[in-house]
């Protein structure tokens, strides 16, 4: 970051990047932090007067991992993890020069998140990345949900548009998962939405409505809390996997069509949910931002 004193302006330096759809606005903070970054999050991510965006970025140093993550979602909210956003970190740190490891930990308000690199044929540039999203939770207190009983697995929620079945898990942040039969059929505009508020959860939370079409492989589309429908969502495709195979519609293997495209999720045998998707990186520019 740089400042004019002429123009009474800040230069913010960013990289614009997506995994799946999913993007972000990258901002490299190994040096320094921006200012007001929920009012940073909000004015940046505006699709018709800032860059455009689901949220911002910033890549930080850490005292306990390679590096550290903060993100802000587009209405000035503050988030804990994401896991597009952490494979599209992966692929800064390793192409921008800023490590050459090829496994790297990095540090969320969910805790340390362990990413591997997966190359191109030459080596020089990450085209994939597998992350270790960690353990599910379904704790209600822990995810946080309120509810009744040690989980909630499709309880039934009541809404504008009648009763809808939820199961709750949280992937680093809370989670409802609603597995219907065909997602066109949603009324998704008015559940997305009141889901994310309603009353049950102290936090809001992202919704997720699944339709398995077999029990390798399923379509998502996503509300996310704090931003609305987005293209992708790494935490959510994970905690839908967890969901479907836990009410036996699914394996422990499944791909997650998104409407940005597709992640591939393992609940591996050590309880810990490995996410793998690409992170593309669309362009870099600079934001002047008015004192």
């Amino acid at each position: 970051m740089t400042s004019s004193g002429r123009n009474e302006k800040t230069v913010i330096h960013f990289t614009k990047m997506h995994g799946i759809g999913n993007d972000y606005i990258y901002i490299d903070c190994m040096e320094s932090e921006p200012e007001r970054l929920p009012e940073l999050a909000v004015e940046m991510s505006d699709r018709h007067f800032g860059v455009g965006g689901d949220g911002i970025v910033l890549i930080c140093p850490s005292e306990v991992a390679d590096f550290r993550m903060r993100m802000f979602n587009n209405d000035g909210s503050e988030a804990r993890m994401c896991g597009n956003a952490s494979r599209c970190i992966a692929k800064y740190v390793h192409d921008h020069g800023l490590t050459d490891k090829r496994i790297i930990n990095l540090e969320t308000l969910s805790g340390i998140k362990v990413l591997s690199l997966n190359m191109n044929s030459l080596g020089d540039i990450v085209e994939s990345v597998t992350v270790d999203m960690g353990e599910p939770e379904f704790k209600p207190s822990e995810i946080p949900v309120k509810v009744s009983g040690d989980r909630m697995i499709e309880s039934e929620v009541l809404t504008s548009c009648g009763g809808v079945n939820v199961t709750a898990v949280s992937m680093g942040n809370p989670h409802g998962v609603v597995f219907v039969d065909r997602i066109e059929d949603i009324d998704f505009d008015v559940l997305g939405p009141e889901l994310e508020c309603h009353e049950i959860w102290p936090d809001r939370a992202n919704i997720e409505f699944l339709e398995v079409i077999s029990p390798s492989e399923a379509r998502m589309r996503v509300w996310e809390r704090g931003t609305g429908e987005t293209l992708a969502c790494g935490t959510g495709a994970c905690a839908s996997a967890v969901a479907a195979a836990i009410t036996g519609r699914c394996g422990r293997e499944v791909r997650i069509h998104l409407r940005g495209g597709d992640l591939d999720i393992v609940w591996d045998s050590d309880n810990h949910v490995k996410m793998s998707g690409t992170a593309t990186e669309v362009f870099e520019g600079n934001y002047y931002r008015q004192r």
